[in-house]
């Protein structure tokens, strides 16, 4: 098991007051990228359950998951990880190398909520990593032991992330439009 930061040590953004229709869009615009990403983590409750009725197709998760045509693309560049993790991963590596600092920079308030923001990606990825890795296990060698191993960094991933959205869209939301920061 991947040690999570703690939910409760989490930074509190400041209260942003006034906030126009106009400035919440962006922050809406993130929650509906955020909503896909839920999506997305029901598609990976399904490949375990599907692993756990009978195996997953010659190939492991990502086969599962081959018609993609985001997972086409970034396996040409090398990528090994699946389309969840391809989609989380690049929506995390957008917000780190682009969004974050540009709050940073406006906003001095926000910086401890986006200092955790960047390491719970951290956290994010390494689950993504680990669960690629047990469901690949599992088609290989299919048991109650690697079907458990694989149960529970899905459960903790699911956990852990979909928490990870709720605060980053309470947090910087508004900030995101009355800052100009765009998506």
């Amino acid at each position: 098991m991947i040690k999570l930061p703690d939910d409760a040590t989490r930074p509190v953004a400041p209260v942003l007051e006034n906030v126009t229709h106009a400035q919440k869009l962006p922050g809406r615009q993130l929650r509906m990228i955020h909503n896909h990403q839920r999506e997305n983590m029901k598609h990976l409750r399904g490949l375990v359950t599907v692993a756990r009725s009978g195996g997953l197709p010659d190939g492991g998760a990502e086969a599962a998951m081959a018609p993609n045509e985001m997972l086409q693309n970034l396996r040409e560049f090398g990528s090994l990880c699946g389309q969840h993790c391809q989609i989380v991963h690049m929506h995390h590596s957008i917000e780190d190398a682009h969004i974050f600092p540009a709050l940073a920079d406006k906003a001095v308030g926000f910086r401890a909520v986006v200092q955790r923001l960047v390491d719970e990606h951290k956290s994010v990825h390494a689950l993504l990593l680990q669960l690629v890795d047990e469901l690949n296990a599992l088609n290989a060698e299919q048991s109650e032991t690697r079907l458990e191993a694989a149960m529970r960094t899905y459960e903790q991933l699911e956990t852990f992330l979909l928490s990870h959205l709720g605060y980053e869209e309470d947090s910087i939301s508004d900030a995101l439009g009355v800052f100009k920061i765009g998506i």
